[in-house]
């Protein structure tokens, strides 16, 4: 029972069927049984200051008949559709409820509402993703079981109960959270941002905007850590599948037999542990796009079924015989070289060249100029969310170490180093503050240890030869103060001649230490 006496609101699914065939999870009602729903109005106890009925489109006819006897019972009930075409898919419901979640907390504040949410109603899928949200926090709730009339003997003294899962123990709580972070995975609705404005990445950017807009098959290719999930996903989100879910699978993570059930699904009792049915990624994926990631790691016969759904547009499951209608538009991702793979055997030449329908090229952070400060900028802006407020600053010493190195993580191996401050750094950075790599390579001098260059003979040249980052950064330097000079320290007019934003240049002056007024 709730401590304090506040407005009690019902949360439930309608349970009055949908126009059509029934759905599988339907049985037919005990005559006399008025349902679930009104079967817990009917108790003294259940007394409610408002209902919440929600049901899927296909359910709306039939649900308004359930509204009005619940009218009874309440002062205000509402009927609330939800937008979902197939109530059991999770990761569909699980988006959908977590909107409602949020819609719901801002008409129903907490403090003023205690909430149920009652489980006997809706598909099973919709039941267990109750469980969840509230498990997870999401939603403040008790959740409630009407049982079943044929089980409810005449009087009973709890024909309605409040389900606990509380025992840390469990392994279905320990599922259940595993299920709380891949949902929140899929559901989770933000910008696939690349961020950069070397010319390397407006050219990927144009290229993602054209290949967005087709429906053919992608493949990412590009160094570890370069952001080869990010582009997939800027393909997503840029395109007419938008929308639907973009789900993201690591082929190089699993062995072969998990990884074909982790991409295809499997049915009951397919393999040692398959208690039960599991939708694959493509099934997860239906309507949206699925990113295979290392794609280079599948083995020859993980290969061959792959190639098959993709020619086919259908799947079966492991341990299954019915053939599956998949609607996917795959994006695929590797750091190895698929072709000279294809040439040495060890990658199907046929399944290359479904999944090459474009390519694109993610450049690595060495050849991106001055997008260094750019992504050191934003990995700060994380850092100072999580310091709540406490910003840092970097000195330009430590700023020439950064483009010195050569970055072998890529954008990862950056992120992590500035994440690295937020831990040990308190107001400033500085060069003593950097990863020992990244000071050693900014020591080291262009021609090694004698300080000159030498020939393929191993002649001396005579003159050093400075490495691309520190050479790249020299000539924007350049060009920038010659802008300056030219437009007499005006920073709109010299970022405009440049082709960047002004806030850029901004940003760039205070790395290299160049101000308008002396460039005038």
């Amino acid at each position: 029972m709730y401590d304090a006496p506040v407005n009690r609101l019902l949360l439930t699914w309608s349970d009055a069927g949908t126009l059509g065939p029934a759905p599988a999870h339907h049985g037919r009602r005990a005559e006399g049984d008025r349902g679930p729903v009104l079967r817990l109005l009917d108790q003294e106890e259940s007394r409610y200051d408002a209902i919440v009925i929600l049901t899927i489109p296909a359910g709306e006819a039939p649900s308004r008949a359930l509204v009005e006897r619940a009218r009874a019972r309440a002062a205000r009930v509402e009927l609330r559709v939800v937008d979902v075409d197939d109530p059991s898919d999770h990761a569909k419901l699980f988006r959908a409820l977590g909107k409602l979640s949020a819609q719901l907390k801002r008409a129903f504040p907490e403090a003023a509402w205690a909430t149920d949410v009652l489980l006997s109603a809706g598909t099973p899928q919709a039941q267990t993703l109750w469980v969840i949200l509230v498990q997870a926090g999401i939603l403040p709730a008790r959740m409630l079981q009407v049982i079943p009339a044929a089980f409810v003997p005449h009087p009973h003294p709890r024909p309605v109960r409040e389900v606990r899962l509380d025992i840390e123990g469990f392994p279905e709580i320990r599922a259940l959270r595993e299920e709380v972070v891949r949902l929140r995975a899929e559901a989770r609705t933000r910008d696939a941002v690349l961020v950069g404005e070397s010319e390397p990445m407006r050219a990927l950017r144009a290229r993602i905007a054209r290949v967005a807009a087709t429906d053919v098959p992608a493949l990412i290719v590009g160094e570890t850590g370069t952001g080869k999930e990010l582009a997939a996903r800027a393909i997503h989100e840029h395109s007419p599948r938008g929308r639907g879910p973009f789900v993201a699978e690591n082929c190089g993570v699993f062995a072969e037999g998990v990884l074909a059930s982790e991409l295809f699904g499997h049915e009951a009792g397919a393999f040692t542990g398959a208690a039960g049915r599991r939708r694959g990624v493509f099934e997860q994926a239906h309507g949206g796009t699925l990113f295979l990631d290392e794609i280079g790691e599948l083995s020859p016969r993980v290969q061959a079924s792959l190639l098959r759904v993709l020619q086919d547009g259908t799947l079966r499951r492991v341990g299954g015989e019915a053939r599956i209608e998949i609607d996917v538009r795959v994006v695929a991702a590797t750091h190895r070289d698929l072709a000279k793979m294809v040439e040495q055997g060890t990658f199907r030449e046929d399944l290359y060249y479904r999944l090459r329908g474009a390519i694109l090229d993610v450049p690595p952070l060495r050849a991106r100029g001055g997008d260094i400060e750019i992504l050191v900028d934003a990995f700060l802006d994380e850092v100072r969310a999580r310091r709540k407020g406490r910003g840092l600053k970097v000195t330009r010493e430590a700023m020439r170490c950064l483009y010195q190195h050569a970055w072998p993580g890529n954008v990862r191996e950056l992120r992590a180093e500035v994440h690295r401050w937020g831990v040990f750094c308190d107001h400033t950075v500085d060069v003593g503050d950097l990863a020992p790599e990244i000071t050693a390579a900014a020591a080291v001098p262009a021609g090694g240890a004698g300080g000159v260059a030498r020939g393929p003979e191993g002649e001396a040249e005579g003159e050093e030869v400075a490495p691309l980052a520190e050479a790249v950064a020299s000539a924007e330097r350049a060009a920038i103060g010659r802008a300056l000079k030219v437009h007499r320290g005006n920073i709109s007019r010299a970022a405009r001649a440049l082709a960047i934003d002004r806030n850029t240049l901004k940003r760039k002056m205070a790395a290299y230490g160049l101000r308008g007024d002396e460039a005038a």
